[in-house]
């Protein structure tokens, strides 16, 4: 499949609409996929015993082990609720999420925690440019951070799990593989693409490695355009892009790293 290449559109805004060129499998032309937002519904150590036994990894414990680091996200917008998905950062309550989560923001943001604790949360600063935000759980302690991997170290072929809350299912896990790297919709580049399933809901949530390390942070569905619910291309911003991003919003806030 040649190389996805930019298509200018609209600038970020939470129910924006991507468009990437794509060729046409098994096809003799190309034919264009509107990317959506996978958009919010309308440090610990992780041992290598503990995803794996004899040598094959075990999805079971890989999802075991993340799950308490991944939140759903509830935001207040004049078209009513959303939800969208976190990934948890410190064990004071900081959270990742994408900026398109949040941005639209007109009422207070809840995250409901995977221990089922809710908070509300205050937003410590956002990048559209890279569609990431910081979140702040007000008044919680002991959360279980993530885990994060080196995203310069994934490979076409290699198994993944996505965590989030897709349609506002909570705790959610699919399972795939990475498709592509280094792939470009509108202004985000070096997207990492995946077969995982993901939907509306599943912004900023957790893509994750066998070694129970996240290399991802999911943003985006590929449609057809006449139907937007999953088809097995979806996107994630690479681990090594949100870390640089969260370390610059905690500066620019005053909190530090």
């Amino acid at each position: 499949m040649p190389a996805v290449p930019p298509v200018a559109t609209a600038r970020p805004g939470r129910r924006r609409i991507l468009v990437v060129a794509v060729a046409l499998a098994g096809g003799a032309g190309g034919g264009a996929l509107a990317a959506r937002l996978a958009e919010p519904r309308t440090t610990s150590v992780v041992t290598a015993g503990t995803v794996s036994t004899g040598g094959v990894v075990d999805l079971a414990a890989v999802a075991s082990s993340v799950a308490p680091s991944v939140v759903t996200v509830e935001v207040a917008t004049r078209g009513g609720a959303v939800t969208g998905s976190g990934v948890v950062l410190s064990d004071d309550g900081r959270i990742l999420t994408n900026d398109h989560v949040v941005a639209d923001a007109t009422g207070p943001v809840t995250v409901r925690l995977a221990d089922g604790r809710t908070a509300r949360a205050t937003v410590v600063g956002g990048d559209p440019e890279t569609d990431l935000a910081v979140l702040r759980a007000e008044g919680v302690d002991g959360l279980t951070p993530a885990v994060f991997g080196d995203s310069s170290a994934v490979r076409v072929g290699g198994t993944v799990l996505a965590l989030g809350s897709p349609l506002g299912l909570e705790g959610t896990v699919t399972a795939g593989i990475v498709s592509a790297v280094d792939r470009t919709a509108d202004w985000l580049t070096g997207l990492i693409q995946t077969d995982a399933p993901v939907d509306a809901g599943s912004s900023g949530g957790a893509v994750v490695g066998t070694a129970g390390r996240v290399v991802g942070i999911t943003v985006a569905i590929a449609t057809t355009g006449a139907d937007t619910g999953n088809i097995g291309v979806g996107f994630a911003i690479p681990s090594d892009t949100a870390g640089s991003v969260v370390t610059r919003l905690l500066a620019q806030a005053g909190q530090g790293s």
